[in-house]
């Protein structure tokens, strides 16, 4: 049965640079257009967490070349990032979908998600950015730019800096006219582009990076889509994650999802704020439900082979 689904992509769907991104949208948009040919509606949001740091720290490089440049702002990184990621993303989806003998068209979506200006995590700073780095690097990072940084889920240091809740997609209007018209969109990449409303109609770029998952748990309620589906390096949701004890978890109800995270099971910055994304997405209608597994076994997951499901209903 077809569905409207949208996808959140992990960084390992993507790399680290530009050669391993090159490569890598090429495997991603193997597994993406698997949906599309079994006839699902798609719509694909993306992470740029290593993407923007870089973005950043190339325009910080050029800016102590040259003073009188400007410094670019996070929220124009995070737009730079949806363009080049989108590029590579797009035009590897729409090889791979003629490969299939598919038409279907392909198009990202330069996204603003708005953000409110008052919110707690601009206080405090959480969302890694940019490369890892070992804890002297980071020191060293800290000290040099005065910017604060953190442990990532045991894998290295890297910079941290606010993610505020998203509260709307801009763009909305136009995903949602891409979709109808049966068409592939690339939209809030990165988490989207960070805005807070100001007087009358404009938007101000606001210095944060927003959770992926959770702009993709927000697009998706927006869509009105069946299924949110959240690909990550792991096959499924584990508690007791690398301890003797792990458990692997088939299916999980937001209410236990939620339980489990509040007891602290899931690495923040990692698996935390794709179960959080997963469950808000499952509570918001009885109908809906959302995977998380790795981007090789989408499609098996959607049959309910594996993966962890969250959805209201066991059934």
């Amino acid at each position: 049965m077809s569905q409207r689904i949208v996808i959140a992509l992990g960084g390992n769907a993507l790399g680290k640079n530009l050669p391993e991104q090159m490569s890598a949208v090429k495997h991603t948009a193997k597994a993406i257009a698997g949906l599309i040919a079994g006839g699902h509606q798609v719509a694909v949001v993306h992470g740029n967490g290593p993407q923007v740091g870089m973005i950043q720290n190339a325009f910080a490089a050029y800016h102590r070349q040259e003073p009188e440049s400007d410094v670019m702002p996070l929220s124009v990184c995070v737009a730079m990032s949806q363009g080049y990621i989108g590029y590579d993303l797009q035009n590897a989806l729409k090889e791979e979908l003629l490969d299939r003998g598919l038409s279907t068209g392909v198009a990202t979506v330069l996204t603003q998600v708005v953000v409110d200006e008052q919110d707690p995590a601009f206080r405090h700073p959480t969302k890694p950015i940019g490369p890892f780095l070992t804890r002297e690097e980071a020191e060293a990072l800290a000290r040099e730019k005065g910017c604060q940084v953190a442990e990532d889920a045991g894998r290295g240091w890297r910079r941290v800096v606010a993610s505020p809740q998203p509260l709307a997609v801009v763009e909305l209007s136009t995903i949602r006219a891409l979709m109808d018209a049966g068409l592939v969109a690339i939209a809030c990449g990165g988490g989207g582009i960070p805005v807070a409303a100001r007087e009358r109609h404009h938007l101000k770029g606001a210095p944060a990076v927003i959770d992926k998952d959770l702009a993709a748990a927000l697009l998706a309620e927006e869509l009105d889509a069946d299924l949110l589906i959240i690909l990550t390096a792991v096959e499924k949701v584990a508690v007791h994650f690398g301890k003797p004890d792990q458990r692997w978890l088939d299916h999980l109800t937001p209410e236990e999802a939620l339980r489990y995270a509040e007891e602290g099971q899931f690495a923040p910055g990692s698996m935390l704020p794709k179960v959080q994304a997963a469950a808000r997405f499952a509570a918001s209608r009885p109908s809906r439900q959302a995977l998380i597994t790795l981007l090789e076994r989408a499609g098996d997951g959607i049959q309910g082979k594996t993966g962890t499901r969250i959805s209201v209903s066991r059934t």
